[in-house]
């Protein structure tokens, strides 16, 4: 007897394209963004339906036990003088943690506590991140090109935005002053 054997889905490493799995796709444009960029008035100017970026989730069940791995694709721009970012979030389950992989691009990955302590890893191809329990957490593209990176969190860990109302502690600006073409202000 041969069993069957799957083809499970996959992820081209370069792109972070998948392929071969039933997918969700979820765009968030400049509009959907109100507050989060520090230059208000820029982000006024700007086409609201303009995609900062894009997520891929693989389409997982949603129970306690489950993991969910999407891809978030964020595009290289500016508001301003800030560098495209997501909206950045804590878990509504406080107590899960989350792993993030550089696939393409480059920029920072913003953590934060509860306590408002933050800090900034660099994310670029190959690199890992574990995010730990009771951290916020947010991209940010400080690159020319796309930004990828492939997450795998708890599918019950949900997403609290309210909770970072006040925005991160840190931003990072583009800066021609500093060698790596960026520098972080206190929020």
């Amino acid at each position: 007897m041969n069993p069957e054997i799957i083809l499970p889905p996959q992820v081209a490493w370069a792109s972070g394209a998948f392929t071969n799995g039933p997918l969700i796709r979820k765009a968030t444009c400049v509009g959907d963004l109100s507050g989060v960029f520090s230059d208000a008035l820029d982000w006024q100017q700007r086409d609201p339906l303009a995609v900062v970026y894009h997520v891929e989730m693989l389409d997982s069940p949603a129970q306690a036990g489950a993991l969910y791995v999407g891809i978030t694709h964020l595009n290289a721009g500016k508001i301003g003088n800030e560098f495209y970012m997501t909206r950045g979030h804590f878990h509504k389950q406080r107590e899960a943690g989350e792993v993030y992989f550089g696939l393409c691009g480059e920029g920072l990955l913003l953590l934060q506590t509860e306590q408002g302590d933050a800090r900034l890893e660099r994310v670029a191809p190959g690199s890992v991140h574990i995010i730990p329990p009771f951290t916020a957490h947010r991209l940010i593209n400080t690159g020319t090109e796309m930004l990828s990176s492939l997450a795998v969190w708890p599918s019950m860990a949900g997403h609290d935005y309210a909770a970072l109302a006040e925005g991160f502690a840190l931003r990072v600006f583009s800066s021609a002053h500093h060698s790596q073409g960026w520098e972080v202000r206190r929020g």
